[in-house]
């Protein structure tokens, strides 16, 4: 529990970050939903930015910090100790890797321990802190905060890359904003930015895309509130190009939520006839708050359906000229972003994962208009949820071919193509672009 405090400016975001984190590590809460439950309580964005970048520092490389502990201390802190463990990590992460001026830390983090109730603690975190400073942490092999079974996976996938797979996967990734073209150009927008003092390189493959180095709120954004602009990666604005709808065509995005892709598509063309699923109708919302906020408007049905149900009682019957299928997955390929995925995900989840997209391929596949294209992505960088499982669904549908790919959308994978973790400052993301038969 956090109490009041009077002492060290910034000890309040700290003891938040290490409440978030033990909710993370050892109750198994997701970081995004904890994130967005206890950020709220702070009022300045200054310090809201702060907690995300102490739990992101932490999760990147927890085994460091154990590792610290473990030589540190006779009897590391355990389970109920949870808080004081988290706390532990936010004052290494700020000494190494984001390298903040050590009194500060050291002090606002002493301080943390108060707010959380600790004081009789707060000697043992000052003494372990100072004790970081002088002797530096221990340095671990970037895959070490794998588990075993995802790191052998990736390996046996990516061989020749599964280091530098692991190395991008720690390291904290760019801002990358896709700029609104029914509100004006991309050009016309990165001016907006420099008068902002904000610094921004277009991306010569991705016609939208602007790249900003370091964080940024989007408050800070020129015009994001009025729809100018949205926060998306580099590897899922491609998803725009490689699906390629026909100008005015019926599109189904199949899971559709948080709706950035479904606005995408709709920001480049507007006359597009689409219908966005999404099985959680909480979920929906957030697709139409998106909408609402880019005021894009036009033939658009938002539904709460579970597009690999076999019940289509929610459609016309009238096929669709182009689906995408951005499928559930295990999100391997954004880790950087999402860095809980590694303490959270399960072998077992894998084989579930497969057959749900198996299964979504198949139900789809039949709602696809002859002469249509489906594109099936997902945010992994495994095969068997990618080339594999495009490769057996191509094997039992007589009436797909792959359509390829340029070099761009990253590595021949199969029938598909692979963007692995940092690769032109994106995420990990896999895309085959499916055509049925005329």
């Amino acid at each position: 529990m956090i109490a009041s405090s009077t002492g060290a400016p910034g000890a309040q975001p700290r003891a938040v970050a290490a409440g978030v984190l033990d909710a993370v590590f050892l109750r198994g809460r997701s970081l995004r939903v904890e994130l967005a439950r206890r950020l709220p309580t702070l009022d300045d964005p200054r310090d809201r930015a702060l907690v995300e970048t102490l739990c992101f520092a932490v999760l990147r490389q927890p085994a460091r910090y154990e590792a610290a502990l473990a030589q540190w201390m006779a009897k590391p802190p355990g389970r109920r100790d949870g808080e004081l463990k988290m706390l532990l990590f936010v004052g290494f992460a700020q000494l190494d890797p984001l390298g903040l001026p050590a009194h500060a830390a050291v002090a606002s983090t002493v301080e943390a321990a108060r707010v959380l109730g600790r004081r009789h603690q707060a000697g043992l975190v000052n003494a372990l802190l100072r004790r970081a400073q002088r002797e530096g942490l221990p340095t671990l092999p970037p895959d070490t905060d794998w588990p075993d079974w995802l790191r052998e996976r990736i390996r046996g996938d990516w061989p020749a890359l599964a280091g530098s797979i692991f190395a991008e996967s720690i390291a904290p990734a760019p801002l990358w904003l896709r700029v609104n073209r029914q509100q004006g150009s991309r050009e016309a927008y990165r001016e907006r930015l420099a008068a902002a003092g904000i610094s921004a390189l277009p991306d010569p493959t991705l016609a939208d895309a602007l790249r900003v180095e370091g964080t940024l709120a989007v408050t800070a954004l020129p015009g994001f509130t009025a729809g100018a602009v949205s926060v998306q990666d580099a590897s899922a604005q491609a998803v725009a190009d490689a699906l390629a709808p026909p100008a005015g065509g019926r599109v189904l995005d199949a899971c559709a939520a948080p709706g950035g892709k479904t606005a995408h598509l709709l920001e480049r063309d507007p006359s597009l006839r689409m219908t966005a699923l999404d099985v959680d109708p909480k979920r929906l919302e957030a697709v139409e708050g998106t909408l609402k906020r880019l005021q894009l408007r036009g033939d658009i049905r938002l539904m709460a359906v579970d597009a690999a149900s076999a019940k289509d009682d929610w459609w016309s019957g009238q096929p669709f000229d182009a689906v995408l299928l951005d499928a559930p997955c295990s999100a391997t390929g954004i880790v950087r972003r999402q860095p809980d995925v590694r303490l959270h995900r399960r072998e077992s989840d894998i084989t579930a994962l497969v057959k749900l997209q198996a299964r979504l391929l198949d139900v789809l596949w039949q709602k696809l208009a002859p002469g249509g294209v489906l594109l099936y992505a997902t945010c992994s960088i495994l095969k068997a949820e990618n080339a594999a499982q495009v490769e057996a669904f191509l094997a039992r549908t007589p009436d797909a071919r792959v359509d390829p790919l340029a070099e761009r959308f990253g590595h021949a994978s199969g029938p598909g193509r692979q963007r692995l973790p940092g690769e032109g400052g994106g995420d990990g993301f896999f895309y085959a672009r499916l055509l049925k038969a005329a």
